[in-house]
């Protein structure tokens, strides 16, 4: 791999960086909502991703893949998070039952609900690819880049998690009607 340039970004440079990092934040918030499942914590993971790739502007390689390289450190981001909330654990019960949980009415509310439902039951690494290819846009090879696997690899997860989704929302459509 490349070493990345020592020398800091020229305006222009700075300029083309700071463009690229807000177009991707809609790409990113969905990502890491598919992710995590909790919208204020996927907001907050983007934040702080943001924030790292602004520190660590230095570091990127002009002419590289910017999309893959945010990606990979919105990712790499959750992960350790993850096993650092995995510690700890809240929970209280008083607060759960005077919190009201309104399910949308809108029957395409419903569908949605559905399709994210399906894909949280999901295996992580299936759900991961999934959200990264069909959710955000990535390329096959922008997200083997992003999860460190192969392309063969990637092909295989994303089939099997459209495949899944599908099994798991024609099983809940025939459960409906039964």
């Amino acid at each position: 791999m490349p070493q990345p340039d020592a020398e800091p970004l020229s305006p222009a440079e700075l300029d083309s960086f700071k463009a690229q990092m807000v177009a991707l934040i809609p790409a990113l918030r969905g990502f890491a909502r598919g992710l995590c499942r909790d919208k204020v914590l996927a907001d907050d993971l983007v934040q702080e991703s943001m924030m790292r790739a602004w520190a660590s502007r230095h570091t990127f390689i002009t002419g590289s893949n910017f999309r893959a390289w945010m990606f990979m450190i919105l990712r790499n981001h959750y992960f350790a998070d993850s096993k650092k909330r995995s510690r700890y654990s809240v929970w209280d019960p008083e607060a759960a039952e005077r919190i009201l949980v309104q399910e949308a009415t809108q029957e395409s509310g419903v569908h949605v609900d559905d399709v994210m439902r399906a894909i949280h039951r999901l295996p992580d690494q299936q759900r991961e690819i999934l959200l990264l290819v069909a959710g955000a846009g990535l390329s096959y090879e922008e997200a083997a880049v992003v999860t460190g696997a192969n392309m063969g690899t990637v092909k295989s997860r994303l089939n099997r998690g459209r495949a899944g989704v599908k099994a798991l929302l024609e099983g809940e459509k025939a459960a409906a009607t039964a």
